[in-house]
């Protein structure tokens, strides 16, 4: 891609760049962000249907659930009709680990061509957390930005992220971009502090948020096929590469976990303060279905046994489960406001200050409106003309 067009493309979302979102509106858009703002404190409800928002387990006209779940929150949703199946906790605002990178891939995979090449430099790699998952990406090699989703999707490298996030400006700037993303899909209980989903204060997410990403992310064919791809060879300088394996079990079948018959992907995560993450897609039948999982409280292994039970259950109640509530659609393709109301956020997330920082929903939403407002139409023809090159998926 040559970098006159790359800046091009970026410049839709320019105005959202390294700054608060709340800061990110122009004076020619203040009126449309306050009208977005006031319209969403009218709305009563919650994002994707009331029943979210209550406490146990959601499920209508289906039996069977599996006994032994241990997750602090968990969903099943049909991919293409976008009904909520069975929930619990959908709203709850958890810790996301490197599940949140599907929201980083959503908002940055489509500004970059597979082909392009990148010589990483030290500056690229430097504010690393300690502890992070690394891919193996070194200073002075040349790699493919296919390469370097590659090692995003595989091996959860945040050396990986990080490159990828400076090609897109920054840090600071593609953060930026990340919460105004969620915003647009309405994912409202996202707080994004790092690009990597690393544990920082504040970094948080919910089942129901997880799942939008992926559903989302799994529209476009580049975002479907990295997150199926089981190996790769990564580049270890000059003709040398080495073998990189998914880090997802349900797809690998590593660690004693049996790979899922039908699994498209989709992200797997950890740290010590999220403890296991998983969104998972699976097809059977002509049916998708999507499972997050969020926070297992015993065994490495059962944030992928607790999916693939899940996932079983939403397979074999096809005919009988009725929603209990709805993927909402971005608002930028259309999708109605959704905006959930005070009494429902503390109905969802557990009190006023269930984040840990203390951040409300209200507060992203107040900063997210009107980058919304503003970027919604570039975005929108954004991805229309990228669609050309053949990137979208819907199945």
């Amino acid at each position: 891609m040559r970098e006159s067009s790359r800046l091009s493309r970026r410049s839709l979302l320019a105005l959202t760049a390294a700054v608060p979102l709340a800061a990110a509106v122009p004076a020619s858009a203040s009126e449309s962000a306050s009208a977005a703002a006031s319209a969403a404190t009218d709305v009563t409800g919650v994002i994707g249907g009331e029943r979210l928002a209550r406490a146990g387990v959601q499920v209508r006209g289906a039996t069977g659930l599996p006994k032994k779940l241990s997750a602090r929150a968990w969903l099943v949703a049909d991919h293409d009709t976008g009904e909520v199946l069975a929930s619990y906790r959908a709203h709850q605002r958890l810790a996301p680990a490197s599940t949140l990178k599907m929201l980083f891939a959503a908002t940055v995979l489509e500004k970059f061509e597979r082909t392009e090449r990148y010589t990483v430099t030290d500056a690229d790699l430097a504010g690393i957390p300690a502890g992070s998952s690394l891919v193996g990406v070194k200073a002075g090699i040349t790699y493919t930005v296919e390469q370097l989703w590659q090692g995003v999707f595989l091996r959860s490298g945040n050396d990986a992220v990080h490159v990828l996030a400076r090609m897109n400006g920054g840090l600071a700037r593609t953060v930026a971009e990340m919460q105004a993303k969620a915003a647009d899909l309405q994912a409202l209980d996202t707080h994004v502090v790092s690009p990597d989903g690393f544990d920082h204060k504040g970094q948080l997410s919910s089942a129901y948020d997880l799942t939008l990403f992926a559903r989302h992310g799994l529209q476009d064919a580049d975002f479907r096929a990295y997150c199926a791809t089981r190996t790769a060879d990564f580049p270890a300088g000059g003709k040398k590469t080495f073998q990189i394996q998914n880090t997802d079990r349900l797809l690998s079948g590593a660690y004693g976990v049996k790979t899922y018959k039908g699994l498209i992907g989709v992200k797997n995560g950890y740290t010590s303060n999220a403890g296991n993450t998983f969104t998972g897609a699976a097809t059977r039948g002509g049916r998708t279905l999507l499972v997050t999982v969020m926070h297992p409280e015993s065994g490495y292994n059962a944030v992928y046994e607790e999916t693939a039970a899940l996932l079983d259950w939403g397979f074999a109640k096809a005919g009988s489960a009725q929603a209990v509530g709805t993927l909402v659609e971005p608002l930028s393709e259309g999708g109605a406001s959704a905006s959930p109301s005070r009494k429902a956020v503390r109905a969802a997330a557990g009190s006023p200050a269930a984040a840990a920082d203390g951040t409300s929903p209200w507060r992203l939403l107040e900063g997210g409106a009107g980058a919304v407002a503003l970027a919604a139409g570039g975005a929108y023809a954004l991805r229309r003309r990228l669609a050309g090159r053949g990137g979208r998926h819907t199945g």
